[in-house]
């Protein structure tokens, strides 16, 4: 129509850790953010610490201290991405953009008391609405917020995306871009196989899974938080700033591929408690009292007995809840009445995951036949509608991957 204006699009940038680890790569995205302010969008930027910033006060906490209380750990942590948010406004105010930066609380991101690992309960971003009303782009620290005991929380690896994304939900945002070191999301490691394609789009359910089992581009509460309250995700280079991966709601009308991926894991370990009675109540006992210690299992396997007498249950928990984990199982191995305790660290896990596999049979002889040739014994094995998990040595783990990938088809461009 003669004479409207058109609509001002709202965009919420992440940047990670890589694409702010020095001067020049700030003054990259800065330059990125002016242009697309330029445009006439919206921006609103959430940063990661610089590099390998929270690596290193992780190491220097340690260096201090065998006792890291979570409050502390936490005022230590948050320290890196306020240095990365001020930084960036300051490029900003270099390129003549009016900029503005936030802290987590200063931006109204409330969570539990969970220290280290918190969980958004509520956004308020009252000042960033402001900042954007006055002109000026707010540059928000990620990964962090207040509590409702009013103290700084962390919200685990991975939090800047899960900050991006949740302020865009609250903000309404129309677009919400990941900017990381690779140009999108990929079937499989492009380390580890060259010919990986990367995929122009992807659903929820598969990127969870992907997240879930090894995938290192999204965190997984962020993509749970994303079609939790429906943002899509655009994941980009900010290297090349090309078009990457669109993450978002799976479309029914089209034919979704029978595998989109292939990832490992080899973050988790094996746990077995030898020599349980097999009774009704030894696992629920087992599991609640893990559940109790905030200990996340994944794959769990009991073996059946065959003369009813006593049986052998494993699981796998990640290596970071190893300590803990063991400490409860030999704790409760008495009243249990198991026999022993059995680590195993030297394990990976390898998956295949598609939106097609839910209609195309198969796919799991595939995988079984495709690891038997290279003579990988699986150990453990986990399903979803989606995805097809295997628990195999952890030496042959590149190795199934390479083979797998090859098997369904995935080397170069669909």
């Amino acid at each position: 129509m003669p004479g409207s204006v058109a609509a001002v699009a709202l965009t919420v940038q992440k940047f990670g850790g890589t694409s702010v680890a020095d001067s020049e790569r700030i003054r990259a995205v800065a330059d990125h953010v002016a242009r697309a302010r330029r445009s006439g969008d919206d921006v609103v930027v959430v940063v990661s610490a610089m590099g390998k910033t929270t690596d290193s006060l992780i190491r220097l906490a340690e260096d201090v201290s065998s006792v890291r209380p979570g409050r502390e750990l936490d005022m230590l942590l948050t320290t890196g991405e306020r240095v990365s948010c001020a930084l960036v406004c300051m490029a900003l105010a270099e390129l003549g953009v009016a900029a503005a930066s936030f802290t987590g609380s200063q931006a109204g991101i409330l969570t539990d008391t969970d220290h280290t690992k918190a969980k958004i309960l509520e956004i308020r971003p009252d000042r960033v609405r402001q900042a954007l009303a006055e002109g000026v782009v707010p540059v928000v620290a990620g990964f962090q917020g207040v509590s409702t005991a009013r103290d700084v929380t962390t919200l685990g690896r991975g939090g800047s995306d899960t900050t991006a994304v949740a302020l865009a939900a609250a903000l309404g945002a129309d677009h919400c871009e990941i900017y990381t070191d690779v140009s999108g999301v990929f079937s499989a490691d492009p380390r580890l196989v060259p010919s990986a394609r990367r995929l122009r789009k992807i659903s929820f359910e598969e990127m969870l899974e992907i997240a879930a089992t090894g995938g290192k581009v999204l965190a997984l509460r962020s993509v749970e938080y994303a079609r939790n309250h429906h943002v899509t995700i655009h994941v980009r280079s900010s290297f090349t700033w090309e078009p990457g991966t669109i993450v978002t709601a799976e479309d029914p009308m089209l034919e979704q591929a029978v595998v989109s991926a292939v990832t490992s894991d080899i973050s988790e370990v094996k746990l077995t408690v030898a020599g349980v009675p097999d009774r009704p109540g030894v696992a629920a006992a087992l599991f609640r009292g893990l559940a109790e210690r905030n200990v996340n299992v994944d794959m769990i396997v009991q073996n059946t007995s065959l003369d009813g007498s006593a049986t052998d249950i494993s699981f796998t928990v990640p290596k970071s809840d190893l300590a803990v984990a063991i400490e409860l199982t030999e704790e409760l191995a008495p009243d249990l009445g198991a026999k022993s305790v059995l680590v195993d660290e030297t394990v990976a896990q390898v998956s295949i995951i598609g939106a097609g596999m839910k209609t195309h049979p198969g796919v799991t002889a595939t995988m079984f036949e495709v690891l038997a040739k290279e003579e990988i014994n699986i150990e453990m094995i986990s399903t979803s509608p989606i995805r097809l998990s295997c628990v195999i040595e952890a030496a042959a783990a590149d190795r199934a991957v390479r083979a797998l990938h090859s098997a369904f088809n995935l080397d170069g461009e669909p």
